[in-house]
């Protein structure tokens, strides 16, 4: 029997050779229009004003954070809300920058903050930004999230890495908050190899955004308010293009990158249906004696894995290895039990759902390529071992 992936590339050999002889005229490769030109290609597909692309998703949840702290609207020691079930790269900016990590179980049926602990939270704390991490596709009760961010004076950060196209009631998920952060990495719905962006409705975060992304220079900003800031510091236009007016990274991706993202783009509708539809399949095929999302009739899911929850799981897990099957655990289990966060933090909370999924939780190949007919075997033997 063919053997099952967990993910596969998105980058086809005909991009392959496409690159290859785009190469051969010898452009540009470093930051240049084709990533100008990407990065508005990008906001056009999924409803937003700007696009920022950066080197990788990741980097992008560490650029979002720091440009709050930037523009003053976050300081070194606030709360911020990071979900029990997300990625490292979602809790570690937040203890990089001197936050301070304040974690939140999940709602079981769709695996986002639980809307009741978040209300916990903020009632015990002063938490000044929710980071939603919107998990393997599915979506969270946006307006109700929404609502208890405007309500309590949080600003809202959407995590979107594993959920490109999943939609609330018609919306892309990454449309609703403040800032939101995109992984382009392989095996996710689209790739540039490498690569993330940060995505916004708010021109001034914007500029800032692009100005920390590369170094902290002016040279990015629009003309009128690079003159402005240059007659605030008194800088000379000799100097003015090496003049540093925030503190930043570089974390700039390349034209390179932009050229497949660009090509990767025209895939977003097929690669989302495929995803989908791959969903709607372990769904009705799984057996009705396992635990399976709680699908709201306004969310479209654009599923990146299928996720599992059963005491079962390494008996599963077993199965499914030995008939050539990747699994892995669902995402990295709870945050609340990794190394990065016990060493600097005493739990003091129990996360129900979360601490459950880091026992008993798994998540099944899903991707564009994965046939009918491998999802139907993948569930036999789900089925079966149940």
């Amino acid at each position: 029997m063919k053997n099952i992936a967990l993910a596969e590339n998105t980058i086809s050999k005909d991009e392959m050779d496409s690159l290859a002889d785009w190469l051969k005229t010898y452009p540009r490769l470093t930051k240049g229009p084709l990533t100008e030109e990407f990065e508005e290609a990008w906001s056009r597909k999924l409803g937003v004003k700007h696009s920022v692309f950066v080197n990788s998703g990741s980097s992008a949840n560490l650029l979002m954070l720091y440009t709050l702290i930037e523009s003053g609207k976050l300081s070194v020691g606030d709360e911020v809300i990071v979900p029990a079930i997300s990625w490292a790269t979602d809790l570690a900016p937040v203890i990089q920058l001197g936050l301070k990590p304040v974690l939140c179980d999940v709602d079981q049926n769709n695996l986002g903050v639980s809307p009741s602990h978040l209300r916990e939270i903020v009632k015990n704390h002063n938490p000044k930004v929710l980071l939603l991490v919107s998990v393997l596709g599915l979506v969270p009760d946006m307006p109700l999230i929404q609502g208890i961010c405007d309500k309590n004076n949080i600003i809202l950060l959407e995590d979107v890495c594993e959920s490109l196209g999943s939609k609330w009631d018609g919306t892309n998920l990454g449309t609703y908050g403040l800032m939101s952060t995109f992984s382009l990495y392989f095996g996710h719905h689209l790739s540039t190899i490498e690569g993330g962006m940060v995505c916004t409705n708010d021109t001034e975060t914007y500029h800032l955004l692009k100005s920390v992304r590369s170094h902290g220079w002016g040279r990015d900003y629009p003309a009128e308010e690079r003159k402005a800031l240059e007659r605030k510091f008194n800088v000379s236009e000799f100097n003015s293009m090496f003049t540093f007016y925030n503190v930043g990274f570089n974390m700039r991706s390349t034209d390179l990158q932009a050229f497949l993202g660009l090509s990767q783009l025209n895939k977003w509708d097929a690669v989302c249906e495929a995803r989908e539809k791959n969903f709607k399949t372990y769904f009705k095929l799984l057996s009705h004696k396992l635990w399976k999302p709680l699908l709201d009739s306004r969310s479209y899911v654009s599923n990146f894995a299928y996720p599992l929850i059963t005491p079962h799981r390494d008996k599963i897990r077993e199965l499914l290895t030995a008939e050539g099957i990747e699994c892995r655990p669902l995402i990295s289990g709870s945050m609340s039990k990794q190394p990065m966060y016990t060493k600097n933090y005493v739990n003091t909370n129990t996360y129900t759902v979360a601490e459950k999924i880091h026992r008993e939780g798994l998540y099944l190949p899903n991707h564009p390529h994965l046939s009918e007919e491998g999802i139907s075997r993948i569930c036999d033997i789900i089925n079966n071992a149940v």
